[in-house]
């Protein structure tokens, strides 16, 4: 014979925690040494802070509240799977689909094609009135603030991360990079890096685009990105230069200088063995 049981059946978990406000979220980013008027290029987790009210958009409004009106937000605004079908291993699809994928895949348009695989604050910001986009179909970056048309203008198509993208333009700035719960394998201003070390490997890039003769399936040639050894390099450029660490929530948050960070990269990748051609 069994006895029911007295204890009251086991509601949904609590969210875990801290709580975090718009207010407390502000007074992290301001210990931690974000800087009124300065241009801010930002990695971020929402779900590393803890339970946030308000979600991304508080997290948006906390950031431009402590940069002020003559600060500049940047985050990635990236769009990969605007790409060939071809390449595809998460998953792949069939072979016979490919020419049709090709066909019918949507061009690309700042307006209106979402940001994908790298959470729900830098589709917040590129969403956000006022905000600017860049114009490469995979690699853009959104921005808002008095910069971020000059930081977001001239995307080049074969130039995802390079001499002629925002990340450039963010070095020529003076930016820092706030890794907002996010590891240094985000870290996209190191990709810029990848087109200074000696005969860069290339590949070809394909993704569509409207040009002045309607939509287009392009192909271009481009410096090849890949970020795998991204963590590696960011722990040792940790090691040896300034990094502000610190916690916003209960994220682990860094602070540094974009322009060393990519001439330390630059080293690190030649003496590391980038990928190159040949």
């Amino acid at each position: 014979m069994t006895t029911p049981s007295s204890a009251a059946p086991a509601g949904p978990a609590a969210p875990a925690g801290p709580l975090c406000t718009r207010e407390t979220i502000t007074a992290d980013l301001e210990a931690l040494g974000v800087q009124s008027g300065e241009t801010l290029l930002v990695h971020s987790s929402l779900s590393a802070l803890g339970w946030v009210a308000g979600g991304p958009v508080a997290v948006v409004q906390a950031l431009l509240a402590v940069l002020g009106s003559g600060g500049t937000l940047v985050v990635p605004a990236l769009t990969g799977e605007n790409s060939d079908p071809a390449d595809w291993s998460n998953p792949p699809v069939v072979a016979e689909w490919w020419p049709v994928i090709r066909a019918a895949m949507p061009a690309y348009d700042p307006l209106i094609t979402p940001t994908t695989g790298i959470g729900v604050i830098p589709e917040t910001v590129r969403t956000w009135p006022g905000a600017v986009r860049s114009d490469h179909p995979q690699t853009s970056f959104a921005a808002i603030g008095p910069r971020a048309g000059e930081i977001t203008r001239g995307h080049a198509l074969d130039c995802r991360f390079g001499e002629h993208s925002p990340l450039a333009r963010l070095e020529a700035a003076g930016a820092r990079v706030l890794l907002l719960g996010a590891g240094f394998g985000t870290c996209t201003c190191f990709h810029l890096a990848e087109y200074r070390v000696p005969d860069p490997a290339a590949e070809d890039v394909s993704f569509a685009v409207t040009t002045p003769q309607g939509r287009r399936w392009l192909t271009v040639r481009d410096t090849v990105a890949d970020s795998d050894c991204f963590e590696l390099l960011g722990a040792d450029f940790e090691r040896d230069h300034p990094v502000r660490r610190g916690t916003v929530g209960a994220a682990t948050t860094r602070l540094f200088d974009l322009e060393p960070a990519v001439a330390y990269a630059e080293q690190w990748l030649t003496a590391h063995g980038p990928r190159r051609n040949g």
